[in-house]
């Protein structure tokens, strides 16, 4: 399949007068499987940028199209503002081997008549810091208390090792709340060997170098995920982009210490996560809640950090934060409710298969019943609340839950993890009929369509 559509790609070249295969895509490949596209990437950061532009052409330039159309629909920002922005804030902030695999795959693109540069795709890269932190501090400098504080409360995680696990080793998952509208676009499984720092696999969107809602396994034994701090405020335009720090952090961390200290190096505040971290060479885990101001690091090898987008650490939530720990009605809370009771069912036994069926979990703590809403831990928005609040969404907003990852320290010494596109509970969602019910929400037909729910599929690099 992988070598079946490179050389369709390469036919339709040839068809047009351009028959030399470029080298470069010598060790690429490409295979379309269970809503995914899998990419498998190698050699040096240009090569790499190039396979990635060359063989996610389509994908990239509708992910591209799509984000531009969304980010200046939602933040009232023209792209032209947020290329200017990237180009004044963070271009000179990119490593340079980023800087070269960025313009490796404008080099892919336009290999395959797609015309775009390197800023449009490092504000496609950071497009989340630079609509949810950089514009709303832009607005509060401007006026002061006109900013949003509502940095995105998306996502439900968990690391796990000791006696929370069926072997007593690592086990990791995460599931990804975003717009539908973005969501249905965050299916690249990408599998990237460089030619320096750690061999990784991880979920991304088409035209990122990072995950961006991180997942993330590497040959270090690394094992990487987050969930977002919740009603955040905070952005240091001087810092650098967090997709940079994410990106570094996944390529040359080999231990816990090295994560911490590659994310807290220059922070900018942008995307500001509580990372949840293990190294199966240690068996221990940890969970790194990284503000702007303040950030806290837990450390152990016997027990579970859990994430649905609360903080916990007293000093950052009153110093950086609007977010109510008390108010049990919220979607964090009460998702963290849910994570304690899950936490102590599956204690002991928590393995590749439960972490499965916690990541698609619908149950409701607040309506003690399995539950289409924010509040639980595979979320839906664009359904009826039935006592959840919709909180930071308007009612029937086309989001929620989109897809889903997991791993264990056994799958993951063989470079393996399972992944779910869709709601991990299963259910579909679907367009036609929705936008019937809720005209609202038209605008977004355009790039907007179903979501289904396909089965769990194994993914694994190649070697």
């Amino acid at each position: 399949m992988r070598f079946l559509i490179i050389g369709c790609l390469i036919f339709s070249f040839c068809r047009a007068g351009l028959c030399q295969i470029d080298p470069r895509l010598k060790k690429a490949s490409r295979e379309d499987r269970a809503g995914w596209v899998y990419i498998h990437l190698e050699g040096t950061p240009h090569t790499i940028g190039f396979q990635h532009g060359y063989l996610l052409a389509t994908e990239i330039e509708d992910n591209m199209e799509a984000m531009r159309y969304f980010m200046e629909g939602n933040t009232g920002k023209e792209w032209s503002f947020y290329r200017q922005a990237v180009k004044k804030m963070f271009w000179n902030k990119i490593d340079p081997e980023y800087q070269q695999e960025l313009s490796g795959i404008v080099e892919g693109l336009r290999a395959r008549g797609k015309d775009y540069d390197v800023y449009d795709l490092v504000a496609l890269n950071g497009n989340i810091e630079l609509g949810q932190y950089y514009v709303p501090w832009l607005a509060d400098k401007i006026k002061k208390g006109s900013a949003n504080n509502k940095a995105p409360g998306n996502c439900s995680g968990f690391v796990a090792t000791g006696s929370y696990t069926s072997d007593g080793k690592i086990a990791i998952g995460h599931n990804n709340w975003t717009d539908y509208i973005i969501g249905e676009r965050w299916n690249i499984i990408a599998d990237i060997s460089p030619e320096k720092g750690s061999h990784m696999l991880m979920d991304m969107m088409p035209g990122f170098i990072h995950s961006g809602d991180d997942f993330v396994i590497t040959d270090a034994g690394i094992l990487i995920t987050e969930t977002t701090i919740t009603q955040f405020k905070g952005f240091d335009e001087k810092g650098i982009p967090e997709f940079v720090r994410a990106r570094k952090a996944a390529q040359y961390a080999r231990s816990i210490d090295d994560f911490v200290k590659i994310m807290t190096t220059g922070n900018n505040g942008g995307y500001a996560n509580d990372w949840l971290v293990g190294d199966t060479k240690t068996n221990e885990i940890a969970r790194l809640e990284l503000g702007l101001k303040n950030f806290r690091v837990w450390r152990t090898t016997d027990g579970i950090y859990v994430g649905s987008n609360f903080a916990s650490d007293p000093k950052l939530i009153r110093e950086e934060t609007t977010f109510d720990p008390m108010d049990s009605t919220s979607s964090p809370n009460s998702r963290r409710k849910r994570w304690e009771k899950l936490s102590e069912q599956f204690k002991g036994k928590i393995d590749a298969e439960t972490g499965k069926t916690i990541e698609g979990d619908s149950y409701s703590e607040l309506v003690k019943a399995r539950d289409a809403s924010r509040c639980v831990i595979a979320g839906r928005v664009d359904t009826d609340p039935k006592g959840c609040p919709e909180w930071d969404w308007k009612p029937f907003y086309p989001g929620g839950t989109v897809q889903a990852k997991v791993t264990t320290a056994a799958l993951a010494k063989d470079m393996k993890f399972w992944a779910h596109m869709g709601n991990p509970s299963g259910e579909d969602f679907l367009a036609e009929p929705f936008f019937a019910l809720h005209p609202q929400y038209q605008w977004q037909a355009k790039f907007l369509h179903d979501m289904k729910a396909y089965p769990w599929t194994l993914f694994e690099s190649r070697k």
